[in-house]
């Protein structure tokens, strides 16, 4: 069975313009992806009504957005809090004056117990601001379920807890700092200090309320069925007894080990630790080609357990040249030979290189220069 391979030249203004109100909710945390909402949205044009998406690992949740936008029930599991939280908010349906009363709520009655203390807290936040930004830390970390705009307000924070200083009014709660990914502690120091760059007083309820305006606006999608699932792909828990058709995914490539460490400043607001901390046993193993391709196979055993005889997939990938003996195309296809369950490679195209920007070497100011070209496997389960 031949795999329709889509190309996106021409996609709808909706899709294709971050800006539009319909895909702001997509890009409500910064957060580096391994492909644009453009792709998952392309492939899903052929997908039936009835048809359940999945995502192994779904980072930020843009494979669980595209479906949604197409009217599609979906899944998807990542191991990464951060990711998770994200992802979380791609499916839920709230009213912006909901998110800000939420937060105004917690802002007059919740009490914020511990700070965090040392020269980074110092420089990174006015001490009102990171005042309020810990009253919302103890609320959501108090909170053993939370609801459609808990998550919202969540995800809506995350997105805000740090980037660049902007001429006119604040988009971010920090001082300088990227908005992708959060720089250390040791280095963010010297840099603001060597600048004098001390941090400026934000109105939390104020920003949040413009964001919320911003963000979920009534031209977005309507809700569809789907739920995010904070585990492992490796044992694929939690996943109700259903099907599924199609699953489009990118996971890490080789040597990529360092996800939870860039994202650590909103990992510590998700109630983890205010330092960066790097044993992640979650995570796929990378210490060697061998054991990173045996851990990628039984995910996609896992996922081949739970999908329909037939199911389609996509799978986005890429590698680390200065890490890799190999070639993307042999990684994928060997970790699929090990699965052996009877995912059949129909198609392997070229995806081009992705726009520098989105690289994460060249988010630390590593030469980009000479990345192994992404491809796209297209897949069939024959069972």
């Amino acid at each position: 069975m031949a795999i329709l391979y889509l190309p996106v030249p021409h996609s709808s203004i909706e899709i294709s313009n971050k800006l539009h109100p319909t895909v702001r909710l997509n890009s409500i945390c910064p957060y580096f992806t391994m492909f644009p909402l453009t792709f998952p949205y392309s492939l899903l044009k052929e997908a039936k009504k009835k048809d359940l998406i999945f995502d192994p690992f779904c980072g930020r949740g843009t494979t669980n957005y595209a479906a949604r936008l197409r009217g599609l029930s979906s899944y998807g599991i990542d191991s990464n809090p951060v990711a998770h939280a994200i992802a979380q908010a791609k499916l839920v349906e709230v009213k912006p004056r909901e998110v800000a009363a939420l937060c105004r709520d917690i802002l007059l009655h919740t009490s914020s117990k511990r700070h965090p203390k040392g020269e980074f807290w110092e420089w990174a936040y006015h001490c009102e601001t990171l005042n309020d930004i810990c009253k919302l830390r103890q609320y959501f970390n108090s909170k053993t379920r939370l609801n459609r705009i808990d998550i919202a307000l969540r995800a809506l924070c995350l997105g805000i807890l740090h980037g660049p200083l902007m001429k006119t009014e604040p988009s971010y709660l920090s001082n300088q700092m990227p908005r992708t990914f959060a720089t250390k502690p040791d280095y963010s120091v010297r840099f603001w200090e060597t600048r004098n760059l001390e941090p400026r007083y934000v109105n939390v309820l104020s920003l949040v309320k413009r964001k919320a305006e911003y963000i979920f606006n009534d031209q977005l999608p309507k809700k569809s069925k789907g739920k995010i699932i904070l585990s492992d792909s490796r044992r694929l828990t939690g996943i109700p007894e259903e099907k599924f058709d199609w699953i489009i995914t990118s996971p890490p490539y080789f040597g990529m080990v360092t996800y939870e460490q860039d994202q650590w400043l909103r990992n510590w607001f998700l109630g983890g630790l205010d330092s960066v901390h790097y044993p992640n046993p979650q995570q796929i193993k990378h210490g060697s080609e061998g054991s990173f391709k045996e851990d990628i196979a039984k995910v996609w055993k896992n996922v081949a357990k739970r999908s329909k005889s037939n199911a389609k997939m996509v799978i986005r990938f890429g590698a680390l040249p200065s890490l890799s003996q190999k070639t993307p195309t042999e990684l994928i296809k060997e970790s699929l030979q090990l699965s052996d369950v009877g995912w059949k490679i129909d198609t392997i195209r070229r995806a081009g290189k992705a726009n520098p920007q989105h690289r994460q070497a060249n988010q630390f100011k590593n030469s980009p220069g000479g990345y192994i070209e992404e491809i796209d496997v297209y897949a069939v389960l024959k069972n």
